[in-house]
């Protein structure tokens, strides 16, 4: 109710801005009529309309914009009060379990498991908010020092499989010659773990990603990510990576997620003078998600 009540505004706003331009546009054509002979009147009279029509699109625009902003923002905090409740009811529930219920100790350490698990998922989800502010406009000094590309994607691969019960074979990497980037460690890891989870998560359920680094002109190094999931509509390839925004769609309302994962791996790439993008051929095409950083010198 809430989205269709914005939409209607929105339509309303742009008609509003139609009409007000098309009295405006009728009026003056009239007055040029009656007037033709007034040279000096005729340009301030066609000054005057330019900034009327200006300042009529630009308040459509801008009242446009900060609706789906609005939008944007509301589906971010639901998805946060989702993402941070369930866990906190999910632990508080076992808890509460332990303490009013004689519980084997196989089922006590079943508990402990998946409280942890909720624990971890609790905690990934306050640091993705807080990396936001971190690589945003009020975004903190990089830490800058060689790392091995190689060797991070590996250990976010290990922890991606185990999070998600990947086997091997279903999340694929084939290591190479050791290639070198000057960056912020913290940071790289968080853009490429990012990218790994984004694969699985929307991969549904049959999960096949490949994973690859290859030396660009002998300047840059591009991690390429490629699964077999969902795809992206062409239109969603550049909007992906903006703040909140998640694609519309079935699965995408299935997937547990912040819409910030994507703003963050492009904005860790644009922080260490690198770049991120996506290809995809289409829905239910498959996705391959580029990260690319400068080889340290």
């Amino acid at each position: 109710m809430v989205v269709a009540g914005r939409r209607r505004s929105i339509a309303f706003f742009i008609a509003l801005g139609a009409g007000l331009i098309s009295v405006i546009l009728l009026l003056y054509i009239g007055w040029v009529l009656l007037n033709w002979r007034t040279g000096i009147l005729l340009f301030l009279g066609v000054l005057l309309l330019a900034l009327i029509i200006t300042g009529v699109l630009l308040n459509t625009l801008f009242l446009v914009r900060e609706i789906r902003r609005n939008e944007q923002h509301d589906a971010f905090i639901n998805a946060v009060t989702h993402e941070l409740k369930t866990p906190v009811a999910s632990i508080r529930l076992y808890l509460e379990t332990l303490q009013t219920h004689t519980v084997s100790e196989e089922k006590r350490k079943e508990f402990y498991r998946i409280m942890l698990e909720d624990s971890d998922r609790l905690l990934g989800t306050i640091e993705q908010i807080l990396r936001t502010g971190r690589v945003g406009p009020s975004r903190r000094k990089l830490y800058l020092a060689p790392i091995d590309l190689g060797a991070v994607v590996e250990g976010c691969l290990a922890r991606v499989r185990n999070l998600y019960q990947v086997a091997p074979e279903f999340l694929e990497y084939q290591p190479g010659p050791p290639v070198s980037i000057l960056g912020d460690l913290d940071e790289v890891q968080a853009a490429v773990t990012n990218l790994l989870e984004n694969a699985v998560k929307y991969s549904g359920s049959q999960i096949r990603v490949s994973v690859d680094i290859e030396q660009v002109d002998g300047k840059y190094v591009s991690l390429r990510v490629k699964d077999q999931g969902i795809g992206i509509p062409r239109s969603e390839l550049k909007r992906i990576f903006k703040r909140f925004h998640r694609v519309p769609g079935l699965l995408s309302t299935r997937v547990k997620g912040t819409g910030l994962g994507l703003f963050i791996v492009r904005s860790v790439a644009k922080r260490h003078g690198g770049r991120a993008w996506a290809e995809s051929e289409g829905p239910g095409r498959g996705s391959t998600f580029l990260l690319q950083f400068p080889l340290a010198k």
